[in-house]
């Protein structure tokens, strides 16, 4: 069509022993908002790199024609000079640098004898600022910023580059609800100015509510381009082509049943490592044997500092309190002790705490356990790979081999390796923090069905979880945390959304 401002025809993409792409077609119109939805792995973040250059022109087949030109991109600088930006998933700011600096990185504004004009600069960057719906000063260094408005510092570095299509990977993963919907609010005013938008998402109800059309990928090829005004175009569709099949729940069947209890934590109270406030404020709560329980509350509750500190005293000073372990007082003042103690913890981060992305799978699962491995300080090597193959095949994580390096796979085998390193230490309790954060529907129904063959052998898991029909779906019991406070232990039975966010807003001094 004529108002298509890009056409992908017949992408095919090869990694050593894998097709990332096959023959895969993209057509997006001129102002659009364009969602390209698919598993972990499917090829959606391989198919914006072939578009942005990463992947060059010659390393991949088929034709890219932009703005109705054919085009061959050598590296992101021609794509950009075109006016084709991406922002990446794993934000590209430089921390110690200002906003303004970062924005302007390696487009320098310069003036006389070639010297940066810093007030042209920083003029600049505060009228980029206000488009984006950014207060800051422009010389504020961008590590001083959170997520959600690092996110609109890329949006207003793009803008600086006269974007015509602004390619957004997983933009709203790492942020909270009031941060997504300035995020897409502001997508909706590029939109009315012209700017064509593809947003690579797994927040389907996101997609539903802002993409004019969504192409579905699976398996590294086109399953097909949906006009969601149309009447059966919704999150079912999609998760029928992601997954290849209808899911019937988006959360497993499990029995109920708990046993007696493994983890009590008694009065926990945490100081903030730097600050003189408490983050963690005599909080307590019981986890009992095959039950999940869910720990709900807003960012900044305090719920990552809870399980962290408990979890080896990993985070926060001054903490006092009791954590017992099937009726035992355990003192784990260290990670080591903690795991000794039968206790897990798999971070939020699997990327920069939860994995060594360098190192293969084998040694990623056996990490956390080399005790069991060696004899007289040596590692089995032979032993340590047939557990991290029985791993691989228990959890279906999809690798050639376990010498696969981790950092080449998907959110979601990724996150299944950073499950297998914590079940080999046999845990008693698991802490999972965010388990399915920036994973696809289809590996979160198998991480789902992962906790409930836990819980099913016994195990107790505690979950923490941003999403709050996560939690509805597959938790026995919910605490909510307000302001490092335990405001309420509610049945999944009696939990409802609403009546779950009235007690994550309570007031502190309600709580007690």
């Amino acid at each position: 069509m004529d108002d298509d401002i890009l056409r992908m025809r017949g992408i095919t993409k090869t990694f050593p022993g894998v097709i990332a792409l096959e023959d895969v077609n993209l057509a997006v119109r001129r102002g659009e908002i364009h969602a390209i939805c698919g598993e972990n792995g499917a090829g959606k973040s391989t198919l914006m790199k072939v578009l942005s250059g990463v992947h060059p022109t010659g390393s991949y087949d088929g034709e890219i024609t932009f703005d109705g030109q054919p085009v061959r991109f050598s590296g992101i600088r021609d794509s950009e000079h075109v006016g084709i930006v991406i922002i990446h998933q794993e934000l590209a700011l430089v921390p110690h640098l200002s906003i303004a600096e970062n924005i302007f990185l390696g487009n320098e504004l310069t003036g006389r004898g070639g010297l940066i004009d810093w007030n042209k600069a920083n003029a600049e960057a505060a009228r980029l600022l206000d488009e984006v719906g950014l207060q800051e000063n422009a010389v504020t260094p961008v590590g001083q910023l959170g997520v959600g408005k690092q996110q609109l510092v890329e949006i207003a570095k793009a803008l600086s580059k006269d974007v015509k299509l602004l390619i957004l990977d997983e933009p709203t993963a790492a942020l909270n609800d009031t941060d997504s919907a300035h995020l897409l609010g502001l997508l909706r005013t590029l939109k009315d100015r012209g700017i064509t938008c593809i947003m690579i998402s797994h927040k389907l109800n996101e997609i539903v509510s802002i993409a004019d059309r969504t192409t579905v990928i699976r398996d590294g090829r086109t399953v097909e381009t949906m006009d969601m005004s149309e009447p059966d175009a919704g999150q079912e569709r999609i998760i029928r082509g992601m997954v290849g099949r209808d899911l019937e729940s988006f959360y497993p069947d499990r029995e109920s049943a708990a046993g007696e209890e493994v983890l009590r934590i008694e009065d926990w109270t945490v100081w903030h490592p730097t600050q003189d406030r408490k983050v963690v404020d005599g909080a307590s709560l019981t986890v009992r044997a095959g039950e999940v329980v869910g720990i709900a509350g807003l960012m900044g509750a305090g719920r990552t500092e809870l399980a962290m500190s408990v979890f080896g005293r990993s985070y926060g000073r001054n903490i006092t309190g009791r954590v017992f372990v099937r009726g035992k007082e355990v003192r784990a003042r260290t990670v080591a002790e903690a795991i000794d103690n039968g206790i897990a913890y798999a971070t939020e981060d699997r990327k920069r705490y939860g994995l060594n992305l360098i190192d293969d799978i084998r040694r990623n699962i056996s990490a956390a356990a080399l005790g069991k491995l060696s004899k007289r300080g040596w590692v089995n090597g032979n032993e340590e790979t047939k557990v991290a193959e029985e791993s691989r095949r228990a959890m279906n994580i999809k690798a050639p081999t376990v010498m696969s390096v981790v950092g080449k796979l998907s959110g979601g085998n990724q996150q299944k390796v950073v499950l297998s390193k914590w079940l080999f230490t046999d845990p008693e309790v698991l802490i999972l923090d965010e388990p399915t954060r920036g994973i696809d529907v289809g590996a979160k129904y198998e991480i789902y069905t992962i906790v409930n063959k836990l819980v099913a052998a016994g195990k107790a898991v505690l979950v923490i979880s941003s999403e709050l029909p996560e939690l509805l779906g597959i938790c026995d019991r919910i605490y909510t945390l307000s302001a490092g406070r335990i405001t309420g232990e509610v049945p999944v039975g009696d939990a409802t959304q609403e009546g779950l966010m009235a007690l994550m807003t309570q007031d502190r001094e309600l709580a007690g």
